[in-house]
Parts: C-alpha cells; sequence; structure tokens
C-alpha cells in the first residue's frame, strides 16, 4: 500500500500523487511559486513532463505552452526560450520570456514573431557561410509559428 505525504494529492485512480515545487521566473518577474503536481514543458529537445523525484536535469527551452497540474486544475504559459532546472523536489523554469496563457494577445505575438524574424535575418547576413546559426533561427521561427497555432492566433509564414 503506499503511504501518503502531506501535500500529497488524491489520483481519480486511487492512489496518491506527490506534490513538487514549480517556479516560474521571466527578467520582468516572477509569475507563479507553488506546489504542482505535473510540469510540462517545451524543451527545446522534445517536450518533458516532470513529476515528484524526477533524475536531476537541466534543458533549454522552446518556445512554447508550459503546462502546469495543480489542485486539479491546468495553468498554462507561453515561454518563448530559457532553461528549466529540474530535480526530485521541483522545477525552477526561468524563461527568456513568460506570459500566462490568458494574458497572451496577437500584439504579443507578433511582437515575438519579428524579434524571431529579425534574429533570423541577421544570422543570415552574419553567418553566410555556416548554416548551424541560420537553421536554429529558422526552427526559432518555425517554433513560433507552432506555439501561435497551439494557442489560436496566427503569425505571418516565415520565408526562409
Amino acid at each position: 500500500m503506499a503511504h501518503s505525504r502531506p501535500g500529497d494529492v488524491p489520483d481519480p485512480r486511487g492512489t496518491q500523487v506527490a506534490d513538487m515545487q514549480f517556479d516560474l521566473v521571466s527578467p520582468e518577474r516572477s509569475l507563479a511559486s507553488h506546489a504542482a503536481t505535473s510540469v510540462s514543458i517545451p524543451g527545446a529537445d522534445g517536450d518533458l513532463t516532470v513529476m515528484a523525484g524526477h533524475a536531476p536535469t537541466i534543458t533549454t527551452l522552446r518556445p512554447g505552452l508550459l503546462r502546469v497540474e495543480a489542485d486539479g486544475k491546468t495553468a498554462e504559459y507561453v515561454v518563448t526560450g530559457g532553461f528549466a532546472e529540474i530535480n526530485a523536489e521541483g522545477v525552477t523554469v526561468l524563461a527568456e520570456r513568460a506570459l500566462a496563457r490568458g494574458d497572451m494577445t496577437q500584439e504579443h505575438l507578433d511582437e515575438m514573431y519579428t524579434e524571431a524574424e529579425n534574429m533570423y535575418k541577421t544570422a543570415k547576413e552574419n553567418w553566410q557561410n555556416e548554416p548551424g546559426p541560420v537553421d536554429d533561427a529558422a526552427k526559432l521561427l518555425g517554433d513560433m509559428v507552432a506555439m501561435g497555432s497551439e494557442i489560436g492566433l496566427s503569425t505571418k509564414q516565415p520565408s526562409l
């Protein structure tokens, strides 16, 4: 029989799901700091879901939706980059830019997309014979388009 810890929440299947600490910080402010049962992270090398007891990991973020499950509810945040530090006790996300999904507007997305587009143009001009930085900037543009689609906003399609 599984023993529960203080702060554990019942799972619908009758087991206990342990809480962990979740913190989301951007350069402007701290957006969240509370207990969570799971955090889904848009990692640069693929999405991952973190729960209490996770092995220590550091991953970079790609533009996308960060989902946090806590108290039977889901909170979503739009992030555009940064990194997540994960350990058995919790997750700290240091995002380049982060907004609660409900605060995200078409104007915000357009601004983010324009910044990514400018990075791509600069990479093409400065790295003509080295595809790595140009490919990275092109991927960033593609991630912005995918993120916009996922949250129901549209971006200009990139002309690479």
